[in-house]
């Protein structure tokens, strides 16, 4: 944003008469000093083919892997998932540029590395492992599963993970978005000038990075980043030691005592989300604890005491008809209810958005793109005229994206009943009419404010294709897959269209960021289900409700479908009730969100709200943890805490996340911790030190 803001100042509103006013011409000589492009005049932009490198490719792969490992494992916990862009940016840039100073000592170097290349990286990285968060591994996909249906009302419709076929899923659907969106990025990007928050800043990074003293400073970011990776590492392969069996280990300290942490109230030592604490914003990790405190410390508590009333005191603890069922369902109510809520005011914000380009287009009486195409338009600044120039010099031709799109359409169309029998082709079909407007609304939607509905969507496809399948010919299966392939559209065509501001504002051209989108997200196809592999076969107890990876979003994905098909039948007494109230008390909070202004912003979020009510407040209270660590460091060096806090954070995300990889192998391997620290009361410990002298 600081970009565009920078963009609007530089050599708006000057002409010839400012040449003769001393005052003015000083004022256009700093305001000239601004000018990002100026600063990188005297170098050469490569060509679009230039910009593809084989380093950036080898560099984005690694990167990809890493990223994999860590969006999986946010997935699989709690699937709250910050934005990671800095960190892709931030370490593509330091790996080429360590890549590049070697070989120019060397004499080796032919191509220096430019701020292009770096996007092209960042690019390819997001995109590969977007795929582990579309994919489904936390939600839809993890949902067909029959570990996942034991745990709901219905375990007739399943599909268990196999390589073969996720692999084979996601290579027919993730590339349809791709194409969707392409011929209108000169619309959105050029003409509407829409803003793409996380693109812009995203931009900005990079060109910093490239300038000397940009150069400076990430190169000590990425040493903070080093050290802070290396601790998170070490700390969870120290943890590991005291996990040799259930509820074993840091994770399990009750650090507010016994009875809290029955309540999950804990703080579990994650390094991962006090990462993610510092990273999002304080009303995010404030929100999770509230949603904690409501749940977890008032009403689960409530509801327990009507046992044998509200609900059979004879169920098993995991049953939707007892305690189970109000968690789940009473969340769905409040997801369902912000969802729609924020869908309606996004579309809202198209629709008028898209009415007044229109109508200022037609009172203008000008072509929306006619003017401003030329780099000659004295009305545009140094810096729109070269971005422009460069933007529209390598098209991407209209012909080959909607041939593209509709290629893709048809091979999916013959491929995904093979995959999903329950999936008739009609239904994709219908999918696919209505896929480029909604992935227009998205992409557009997430131009005004950086907020992508992807979720949004494929929840509306899990209630209409499961309702239109009904339960009787697979519906639970239909609804999740159709979920699938929307998500993946509308999911896809909102990263490409940010990506396109990035190439934007850094130079790159519109066909390698193209070409970037389409390696990055073949990379992902194959990348993410493998790394999902290896935590399906490494942990026996994953999506399991109380494990250390209880994938939450695949239980609550799985009943929403189950909704969908069979209504409210299945509900315990009173939930549908409590449900109503939660569904309209979300909407009404955002409502008063968006009344209140900028006062707002200290109202809680209902979507961070509803993630602690089924899976507890343990790593609220890790994030909140992160946000005190970033809101002291800030009071004590507000300047370090902006240039360094996403550094830090990325690297306690990133060490953390890595090590997934080597517990992983070792659980294959069959090599168990040797300590099982695990915590009892005063008096279960007296029965247990009777019980072993005895």
């Amino acid at each position: 944003m600081a970009e565009n803001g920078i963009g609007d100042r530089v050599e708006n509103g000057f002409d010839a008469e400012d040449e003769q006013n001393p005052n003015k011409k000083n004022r256009r000589a700093k305001v000239e000093a601004l000018s990002v492009e100026r600063v990188f005049e005297n170098q050469e932009v490569p060509s679009w083919r230039r910009q593809l490198t084989m380093r950036a490719f080898v560099v984005s792969f690694v990167l990809s892997i890493l990223f994999c490992f860590i969006v999986m494992k946010l997935n699989l916990t709690t699937g709250i998932i910050p934005s990671l862009n800095v960190s892709a940016g931030l370490l593509g840039f330091f790996f080429v540029r360590t890549w590049t100073k070697f070989l120019e000592k060397s004499g080796m170097l032919k191509q220096p590395f430019t701020r292009q290349e770096n996007t092209v990286i960042q690019t390819c990285v997001v995109a590969s492992s977007g795929i582990a968060f579309s994919g489904g591994f936390g939600s839809y996909l993890f949902a067909l599963s029959e570990r996942i249906s034991k745990q709901s009302s219905d375990t007739r419709d399943i599909k268990n993970p196999a390589l073969g076929w996720i692999i084979g899923f996601l290579f027919v659907v993730s590339f349809l978005g791709l194409f969707s969106v392409v011929p209108l990025r000169k619309i959105m990007i050029i003409d509407f000038k829409l803003t793409y928050p996380s693109g812009t800043a995203t931009a900005y990074l990079i060109n910093s990075f490239h300038t000397p003293e940009g150069a400076k400073l990430a190169k000590r970011q990425v040493s903070a980043l080093g050290k802070l990776f290396s601790f998170s590492f070490l700390w969870g392969f120290f943890q590991w030691f005291y996990t040799a069996g259930d509820n074993c280990g840091f994770v399990n300290f009750p650090s507010l005592g016994l009875k809290a942490h029955n309540y999950k109230f804990y703080f579990d030592f994650s390094a991962t989300y006090v990462g993610v604490g510092m990273i999002c914003p304080y009303i995010i990790n404030i929100s999770v604890l509230l949603g904690g405190i409501l749940s977890w410390g008032l009403m689960w508590p409530l509801i327990e005491n009507r046992k044998g009333d509200w609900y059979s005191a004879d169920l098993e603890p995991s049953s939707l008809h007892g305690l189970q069922g109000y968690k789940v369902f009473i969340a769905i109510a409040m997801i369902l209810g912000d969802g729609l809520y924020n869908f309606f005011k996004v579309l809202s914000r198209t629709l008028s958005g898209l009415y007044y380009q229109l109508q200022h287009k037609q009172r203008s009486n000008v072509l929306p793109v006619a003017d401003r195409t030329s780099p000659e338009n004295p009305e545009l600044s140094f810096d729109d005229q070269r971005r422009i120039q460069l933007f529209l010099k390598d098209q991407i031709p209209t012909w080959f994206a909607v041939g593209g799109y509709v290629a893709i359409a048809a091979i999916s169309m013959a491929a995904l009943p093979h995959i999903f029998h329950q999936l008739k082709w009609y239904y994709i079909l219908v999918i696919y009419l209505l896929a480029p407007a909604l992935a227009f609304c998205n992409a557009y939607g997430c131009g005004l404010t950086d907020w992508s509905l992807a979720s949004t969507y494929g929840k509306l496809a899990i209630f209409t294709i499961g309702a239109w399948a009904g339960a009787a010919h697979g519906g639970v299966l239909a609804g999740l897959a159709a979920c699938g392939v929307m998500m993946n559209i509308v999911s896809t065509a909102s990263d490409l269209m940010q990506d396109f501001k990035t190439g934007y504002l850094t130079l790159a051209s519109p066909r390698s960021m193209f070409v970037s989108q389409v390696i990055g997200t073949g990379m992902g196809c194959i990348i993410a289900p493998c790394v999902f592999w290896l935590f399906y076969k490494a942990f026996d107890d994953l999506g399991m409700t109380g494990t250390e990876y209880p994938a939450p979003y695949a239980v609550v994905y799985r009943n929403m479908a189950i909704l969908a098909v069979e209504g409210f039948s299945s509900l315990p007494k009173n939930c549908l009730l409590l449900c109503y109230v939660f569904f309209g008390s979300a909407i009404l909070i955002n409502f008063i969100r968006d009344l209140l202004g900028k006062r707002g912003r200290f109202i809680p979020l209902p979507m961070a709200m509803a993630i602690p009510f089924y899976i507890g407040s343990y790593f609220a209270i890790d994030m909140c943890l992160g946000s005190l660590i970033l809101f002291v460091w800030e009071k004590i060096n507000k300047a370090k805490a902006d240039a360094f806090g996403p550094a830090v954070a990325s690297g306690l995300i990133c060490g953390d996340g890595i090590w997934t990889l080597p517990a992983s192998i070792l659980a294959l391997a069959g090599v168990k911790p040797p300590i099982c620290m695990k915590f009892l009361s005063r008096a279960t410990n007296a029965k247990v030190d009777k019980f072993l002298s005895s």
